[in-house]
């Protein structure tokens, strides 16, 4: 059986002596105190050395990687023939065993076995000593830190930062340029800025076209629609611009020369990005798309920086002038930030667009933290987390929809009328019957009741002075059978206007209809805010007037009396 063992300098190969020693553990450790009893263990059978760090680099990096290198497996194939080889990684093993067709062994036995080699390894290898390796795993680690960092994720983020900052610029020079071919080219042909809309369509068709009255001749079938095209050439003949000379339509070709360009490069910088956003941060863009995910990428400085950030950072992350304004102020702080533009957001209504900004800040956090610090470069975990936010916006919508429609699933609830079921469950009970009791009028309110009692109080007096009144005339009515009828009249009209007498008992709820007509009254005074002081006053007057028209009657009844009696 023979062992791996590797080095800063080289390949070791070490032959094992005693095969029966590795199936006890506890003793073979202390078979590695001593060089002499480390040598009747193991003995060195071959040993390939790097010839430079170059080499090195390679061999320790394909060892990273848990594949072979090419020296490596020259050196095995030249000494291993037939024999088992101990190995301090399985994953080598069995790239090994798979490219070499060496029969591999990874178990704990090997890896105390290599333990001990590494403590005796100056003694076991004779020509290496300390002195020598030190320096030798010091410039092999350098060189491997300097080739990971040159390959690391931290520095492929610097290419997005640059990139959609360059994209940003792009933009603002091409809406500066196309403006700039608009105005001047409108002096010649200004009905044109109004028929075709976009900039790089105007642009082909001015570099094209050159002079208006060169239209009629011309074929923008690969520029315009048909349409389009008819109506230019429509409005080229009638046009009301001024003329221009060569001199000036060759430079505002050229301008717009560059306007193509530059759209032209800026499609290929978009391309560019998209392909080193969908490497570096997958699920990030899975979420929010490229140019969102990489202005985030952008705004925090590197991909690393922004998965340090909260969920709550991220949502308005590109908002920290208004976040600031608002705590200020004391006013209530923004919702959302870059993660605004995203498509998400977008889809949501108005009223939705706080909460499904936060679920999607919450979301991008964790699929940011998980491209720069996972070791997975796939955008599975992007795609299941948009599909989670997509349902929520949906079920968002829903519940809107469902309060809406009466209730909360978006659909109608239509139930059998029962007049004597209970909302519970199972739960039934006789019909209410009808309580005539609530609609008793005796209990008013503290202002309308004084204002009764106020009325009250002076009937009642008249009621005392007008009953022995009602007694003398019903004498007098027996012997003056001719004014009988109008005595009766008048006792009934007396008892119409007069109201209920203390005596009665309040329980009794038959009411004149003419009382209930002025409490209604009154009341419909006082909530329309009129003057009630002065229709009761009126009131007064009139009963005055009605009661001294009453008194001289009963004294020429008393005088009539009082002569019968002395005429007797």
């Amino acid at each position: 059986m023979l062992v791996l063992f590797e080095t800063p300098a080289g390949f070791a190969l070490f032959k094992v002596l005693d095969e029966g020693k590795l199936n006890k553990v506890e003793d073979l450790s202390k078979e590695f105190l001593a060089a002499d009893s480390a040598r009747k263990v193991v003995s060195l059978k071959a040993f390939s050395k790097f010839e430079n760090t170059a080499e090195a680099l390679e061999a320790v990096t394909k060892l990273l990687e848990s594949t072979p290198s090419k020296g490596l497996r020259k050196f095995l194939r030249a000494h291993c023939d037939g024999e088992t080889l101990g190995v301090a990684d399985s994953k080598l093993g069995n790239a090994i065993k798979e490219k070499l067709k060496i029969d591999c062994v990874h178990n704990t036995y090997v890896m105390e076995l290599l333990r001990g080699v590494r403590t005796q390894l100056t003694e076991l290898i004779s020509g290496l000593g300390a002195q020598d390796l030190a320096p030798m795993s010091l410039g092999l680690s350098h060189s491997l830190s300097r080739y990971k960092l040159k390959f690391s994720a931290d520095k492929v983020d610097t290419m997005i930062v640059q990139a959609i900052g360059l994209l940003d610029d792009l933009d603002k020079e091409l809406n500066t340029y196309a403006m700039r071919i608009r105005e001047w080219y409108g002096w010649h042909f200004p009905e044109l800025t109004r028929i075709v809309q976009d900039n790089i369509h105007y642009a082909k068709t001015v570099k094209l076209m050159g002079d208006r009255a060169n239209a009629a001749k011309l074929d923008f079938s690969e520029i315009l629609p048909e349409e389009v095209e008819t109506e230019l050439k429509e409005a080229a003949v009638i046009s009301m611009g001024t003329e221009v000379n060569d001199l000036d339509l060759m430079n505002i070709k050229e301008l717009c020369d560059q306007v193509l360009s530059l759209s032209e490069y800026r499609a290929q910088l978009y391309d560019y990005l998209k392909s080193r956003m969908n490497t570096v941060a997958p699920n990030l863009t899975a979420l929010v798309g490229e140019l969102v995910g990489a202005r985030l990428i952008a705004h925090g400085g590197s991909l690393l920086n922004l998965a340090k950030q909260p969920g709550s950072t991220v949502q308005i992350l590109g908002a920290e002038k208004a976040l600031f304004r608002a705590l200020k102020t004391k006013h209530s702080t923004p919702k959302y930030g870059l993660i605004y533009h995203a498509s998400l957001v977008g889809q949501a209504a108005p009223k939705h667009k706080g909460k499904i900004s936060r679920s999607l800040a919450a979301k991008a956090a964790l699929a940011i933290r998980c491209d720069a610090l996972g070791d997975d470069q796939d955008n599975s975990m992007g795609l299941e987390n948009r599909a989670k936010l997509e349902a929520r916006l949906r079920a968002l919508e829903g519940k809107e929809l469902g309060r809406s429609a009466g209730s909360a699933k978006g659909k109608p609830k239509i139930e059998v009328y029962d007049k004597d079921r209970k909302k519970g469950p199972g739960l039934i009970t006789p019909a209410k019957s009808y309580n005539p009791a609530a609609d008793s009028v005796l209990g008013q309110t503290t202002n309308s009741g004084a204002l009764d009692e106020q009325d009250t109080a002076p009937r009642k007096k008249k009621t005392v002075e007008v009953e022995p009144q009602e007694e003398e005339a019903a004498e007098v009515a027996a012997i003056e059978d001719k004014k009988e009828k109008k005595k009766k009249k008048k006792a009934a009209d007396q008892e119409a206007s007069l109201p209920i007498s203390g005596n009665e008992p309040e329980n009794e709820e038959p009411v004149p209809k003419e009382k209930e007509k002025k409490k209604k009254k009154k009341r419909q005074a006082e909530d329309s805010g009129e003057n009630v002081e002065g229709e009761e006053e009126e009131k007064k007057k009139k009963k005055r007037k009605h009661v001294e028209e009453e008194e001289p009657e009963v004294q020429t009844k008393k005088e009539k009396k009082k002569k019968k009696k002395s005429g007797d």
